[in-house]
């Protein structure tokens, strides 16, 4: 499963978005170049063979708040 991701952050988060910005502890883990947006309400199955490579990895903190999300938004 992979997520879209925006730089483009609007004013008003939908309740299923996540931010990641700079002051976040691991944001140079996660291999963004600015703050942006994971939305969750915009996730998609891909086969591993298309993926070409990897940007980086989220802390544990905001997989935490993602997980939590996508718990909500499926209710699991």
């Amino acid at each position: 499963m992979v997520a879209f991701i925006s730089s483009k952050v609007p004013a008003e988060l939908s309740e299923v978005d996540v931010l990641v910005t700079k002051k976040d502890t691991g944001f140079k883990r996660s291999g963004l170049k600015v703050d942006s947006l994971i939305k969750l309400d915009k996730i998609a199955t891909v086969l591993k063979d298309l993926i070409v490579g990897e940007l980086g990895e989220l802390g544990e903190e905001l997989r935490r708040e993602v997980n939590r999300k996508l718990r909500k938004m499926l209710e699991l």
